[in-house]
């Protein structure tokens, strides 16, 4: 016989075991089903052991730097056995975490395969063998995969993908990336701080292009005075794994083409939802145009009862979007059932903040100064510089700057862009404005402590007005 639920979660991610939780918390008889393991890709291969190895990298070019803070240090080596050993021990700590989440809350778990077969029916092939679950409602959270290069897929000894960077058989003496997006670029800083030969090409004319102008000039001068190698404008041609090494051919943006040989390439060119074989189409479900499932702004598909989170569908593919997406999906699910205490709202893509932990750090929310240029806003613009704050000097990290943009004629909010120090843990500041809709007023009004890096969130605002007081 079935095992009944109200809902079945398919994929155990940051989007879907917060689901299952919210779903549990309002009552509902819930169950999840991993077919690897519980906290998905993010916790086990992406988000959380990558920011381990990059501060592995952190601390060892501090060390290489100590003399900067009267302090001496000599002989600095790095192991990155025991690195990646770390960093696989943080991702098993969380793992087991999440395996306690799920007891706590009496989420049933279901390791195995899964496969819709019909409304309300999930097949799982698994530890158990074959089961058939049913529920009221599905919530689909099967994530995304690395994206192969067509030419030279990734083999895992020569050309790797982010999972292959993260437990490295050996140390890239000269490593290319393939792209300049969050992954690529984290990857290059952590193997650059490591001591590696680094490499990045870019197709688009500058690197995070998502991230606003002033951002990628900055981040791509930055990278290149500790070393890197940056080429935007640039193509791959030809690939050539060998035992000793990978021959790449390269055009740059002049047109030239020289091939040259690394010891490893990573590719990072994005990603591809995981949503063949699990029973989309035997349901009618549609795919956008690059092949994710489309949902509406509470993760509901256009089958009744099947709902969509996380990076199977629409970006941003952040884990924090797929968490909210996912108490959105759960509240929605709950009200459906009869629950008149819960009032989700549909997700704003403008207020989910995007970070890359590279060094120097990257942090943004909103529109870039371009896009609220081209969506027709006449815009007020603030740049503060890290190096009139005195806490940046303090810390020996005076490069970068926080820029935001203001519409003039409301003094709404549109978009913050920072890079620095600890940028990434400042960024939430502006988060929580845009989503409290503030205005230039209040943040000037709002009483920053000091000293703090946070002290040039007020002050870019005020330069955005001519009122900066420290440049």
């Amino acid at each position: 016989m079935s095992e009944q639920y109200d809902v079945i979660v398919l994929g155990s991610g940051p989007g879907g075991y917060v689901s299952a939780i919210r779903c549990a918390q309002l009552g509902l008889k819930t169950a999840i089903v991993e077919r690897e393991l519980l906290g998905g890709i993010c916790l086990n291969w992406g988000c959380i052991p990558t920011k381990a190895l990059l501060r592995s990298g952190e601390m060892f070019h501090q060390m290489k730097h100590a003399k900067d803070y009267g302090l001496a240090a000599e002989n600095i080596t790095a192991d990155l056995d025991a690195v990646v050993k770390r960093s696989r021990g943080v991702a098993s700590q969380l793992n087991k975490g999440v395996t306690h989440l799920m007891k706590k809350n009496k989420i049933a778990v279901h390791m195995g395969t899964g496969k819709l077969v019909a409304p309300g029916k999930l097949e799982v092939v698994g530890e158990k063998g074959t089961e058939t679950l049913e529920a009221k409602h599905i919530i689909i959270a099967t994530g995304a995969r690395a994206r192969d290069l067509p030419k030279a897929k990734a083999d895992g000894e020569r050309i790797w993908t982010y999972r292959h960077a993260m437990t490295p058989k050996e140390m890239p003496s000269k490593l290319l990336v393939i792209g300049s997006g969050a992954i690529g670029i984290e990857f290059a800083s952590f193997y650059n701080d490591m001591g590696a030969d680094v490499t990045v090409v870019e197709m688009l004319n500058r690197i995070v292009p998502v991230e606003d102008a002033d951002v990628s000039t900055f981040l791509e001068k930055a990278l290149t005075k500790q070393g890197m190698k940056i080429m935007t404008s640039a193509n791959i041609g030809t690939i050539e794994a060998a035992k000793s090494g990978v021959k790449v051919a390269i055009k740059d943006k002049g047109g030239k083409e020289e091939t040259t040989e690394f010891s490893h390439v990573i590719v990072a060119i994005g990603i591809v939802p995981n949503v063949e074989n699990i029973g989309l189409e035997d349901l009618g479900i549609e795919p956008d145009k690059r092949f994710h499932i489309k949902v509406d702004g509470y993760g509901r598909t256009n089958v009744k009862g099947v709902w969509a989170i996380g990076d199977c569908v629409e970006g941003p593919w952040l884990a924090h979007k797929a968490s909210h997406e996912g108490v959105t999906a759960a509240e929605a699910i709950a009200k459906e059932m009869g629950n008149k205490d819960v009032h989700p709202h549909p997700l704003d893509r403008n207020n989910i903040p995007g970070c890359t932990y590279c060094h120097p750090q990257i942090a943004s929310v909103g529109m870039t100064e371009a896009k609220a240029k081209e969506a027709g806003f006449e815009v007020k613009v603030g740049n503060f510089p890290f190096i009139g704050n005195g806490k940046a000097i303090a810390l020996g990290e005076p490069e970068g700057f926080i820029k935001t943009v203001f519409d003039a004629k409301t003094g709404e909010l549109l978009g913050a862009h920072m890079i620095g120090a600890e940028v990434t843990e400042l960024i939430q500041g502006y988060v929580v404005g845009k989503t409290l809709e503030t205005t230039e007023a209040e943040l000037m009004n709002t009483v920053f402590p000091h000293p703090t890096l946070s002290e040039m969130m007020h002050e870019s605002t005020l330069a955005a007005y001519g009122r900066a007081l420290h440049i």
